[in-house]
């Protein structure tokens, strides 16, 4: 299966929740979409924990809070994905 868009729009749709990686999803995916994949992960989840925050702006700092939790879990996911079926990234 095709990469959807383009990867790093598939990364930061991850990160807003809209789009979550399983391991049924991706079976779809070839290894060089895997490790694609991966490289706009790390690179949205850099570019998410860069933003500077007020301190006392509470709901933003959730949101960003929340935004690095999903790109977490789908980093784990996908990492843990590969190494089960003997990917390399």
């Amino acid at each position: 299966m095709a990469l959807p868009g383009s990867p790093k729009g598939l990364a930061k749709d991850i990160a807003e929740g809209f789009f979550a990686l399983t391991p049924p999803v991706l079976r779809k995916f070839t290894p060089p979409e895997l490790k694609t994949i991966n490289q706009n992960l790390n690179i949205v989840l850099r570019e998410t924990r860069a933003e500077a925050v007020e301190t006392g702006d509470v709901e933003t700092i959730r949101h960003k809070s929340l935004r690095i939790q999903r790109l977490n879990q789908a980093l784990l996911v996908l990492t843990s994905y590969c190494k089960q079926n003997r990917v390399p990234l």
